[in-house]
């Protein structure tokens, strides 16, 4: 036989398009050339495909050889067809048995000794080989994660000899298993070890019940970075399809399983942190760390000193829950459903309103609006924290409710929310706030004043009604009240412009 055919992957976002190799051997002078696309790192796979073919002393074919990458117009980038070009040629050239390479799809590097190399988003490409109904032949240093998916056979190999030892049937590889984990997650305390920010603290709750954006205000030292700690140790775990989309952004972030866990992830970059950085890019888009906060939280600490341009770019993906990365030859897509936390000073010294502030008004205005009116339009609520009185401080007690405590109320209120709607308050759309947020005649009154007053967006106006919905829930009343919407009115006008 002289053409061979092996199915592999390749990379896209966090999709795994089908890769068909295609290996034909012709009559000519030796060569061999690979067609579909490639890049430098796939066009260099011929190099290390003949030495590793060489050092396990099999025969590599003195003839014209052709490898097709199909589909033609899909980039195709890494090392990771390496192993299914050498079974193709070994296929080719009689060397194994071709019709066995049906069953299978296959990924991996290989080393110039014939080892087999890790590869970056093995999970995308285990949903699409189970989807597909084929079993993956892949390195053993990928197996763990590659097992995560359900239904899917899973072989893995250290050399290139024992990939063909199965499948000539000589010695089969046993299938791999899914690892059993007892990894426990570890937050940064209690919410009873802060003292006193009850106001805050309740905000926390309703940020972690609803899923909305939260900002805190106020001086150095008040405790705004502890709060947005303690916010992952009361939100409920993810769904399993949830664990599988984040393992998998983690997995092509060349990241593996460092996220495989029913807790949310809880990314905090640096305001030294680019554009590119937060939201994806690259010659190569790769996921940014609001996809790396995918069913989590994104923490941006001291929030007007991230460069304005770099805060802008959250302002569509706090809306659509998604980026879109166009390049010359592709436009990647990454999911980005993440709950913004945020904290600030009120002005540059961090002191405004206290003796020791020494700011001049246009310092603060300045330092202010390096926020734009648009993205704090986006943020559902906007918390002062406070300085604390020295009697608070030096009594160091247990002040308020554990986290637990709130977890429980937590919990209860997003089952009420899915039971409802099928997804979280923050996420429901103008329709569904219609038809689950009914209000009274006083209750249009007193947000229509308040409208008006305030000078409040249509958009805030509906992110008001959703933090009224998560209160109402976290009171078990299938009803607004005016002391629900009261509430939620509180947290849009406390900080002041």
């Amino acid at each position: 036989m002289t053409l061979a055919i092996v199915y592999t992957r390749a990379k896209s976002g966090i999709e795994a398009p089908l890769v068909t190799v295609e290996v034909h051997l012709s009559n000519g002078l030796p060569s061999l050339s690979i067609v579909g696309l490639p890049e430098t790192a796939v066009k260099e796979s011929k190099d290390r495909v003949r030495s590793a073919l060489l050092n396990a002393h099999f025969e590599f074919p003195a003839r014209r050889i052709t490898i097709n990458l199909a589909p033609a117009d899909l980039p195709k980038e890494g090392g990771r067809f390496d192993l299914a070009i050498a079974l193709g040629i070994l296929a080719a050239s009689n060397q194994i048995p071709s019709e066995q390479l049906d069953h299978y799809e296959i990924i991996g590097e290989l080393a110039l000794s014939g080892e087999l190399r890790t590869v970056d988003g093995v999970l995308p490409t285990s949903l699409g080989c189970a989807q597909a109904n084929r079993h993956l032949i892949l390195p053993q240093g990928n197996a763990d994660e590659a097992s995560l998916v359900d239904d899917l056979g899973v072989y893995p190999a250290s050399h290139l000899l024992a990939v063909c030892a199965h499948l000539n049937g000589n010695q089969p590889i046993n299938q791999h298993l899914r690892p059993i984990t007892t990894e426990q997650p570890s937050y940064d305390g209690d919410l009873n070890e802060i003292v006193g920010q009850h106001q805050a603290k309740r905000a926390l709750e309703i940020a972690a019940a609803g899923g909305h954006n939260l900002l805190l205000s106020g001086p150095p030292g008040t405790g705004k970075t502890m709060l947005a700690s303690r916010l992952a140790g009361i939100l409920p775990p993810l769904q399993p399809h949830e664990m599988l989309e984040v393992a998998a952004i983690y997995s092509v972030s060349g990241l593996g399983l460092k996220h495989h866990s029913p807790h949310p992830p809880f990314r905090a970059p640096h305001h030294t942190a680019s554009a590119v950085a937060l939201v994806g890019g690259g010659s190569i888009p790769r996921p940014g760390e609001i996809s790396l906060a995918h069913h989590g939280i994104l923490f941006l600490d001291e929030l007007p000193e991230f460069p304005r341009k770099v805060l802008e770019v959250l302002r569509e993906p706090l809306e659509s829950h998604e980026i879109m990365i166009s390049r010359i030859n592709a436009q990647i897509k990454y999911p980005a459903r993440f709950q913004l936390i945020a904290a600030m000073n009120p002005c540059p010294c961090g002191y405004r309103g206290s003796e020791r502030c020494r700011c001049t008004p246009d310092q603060i205005r300045r330092y202010q609006d390096k926020i734009s009116g648009p993205l704090l339009d986006r943020i559902d609520l906007q918390v002062e924290v406070p300085s604390l009185p020295s009697d608070k401080l030096v009594e160091r007690k247990i002040d308020g409710e554990a986290s637990h405590s709130v977890y429980q109320r937590v919990k209860s209120a997003r089952q009420r929310q899915l039971c409802r709607a099928g997804k979280i308050n923050a996420h429901m759309s103008n329709q569904d706030v219609l038809k689950h947020c009914p209000l009274t005649e006083p209750q249009k009154e007193l947000i229509r004043r308040a409208v008006q007053q305030l000078g409040l967006s249509a958009r805030a106006f509906q992110r008001i009604l959703k933090v009224t919905r998560t209160i109402a829930d976290l009171d078990n009343s299938p009803d607004l009240s005016i002391d629900h919407l009261t509430e939620a009115l509180g947290y849009r006008i406390t900080l002041s412009r």
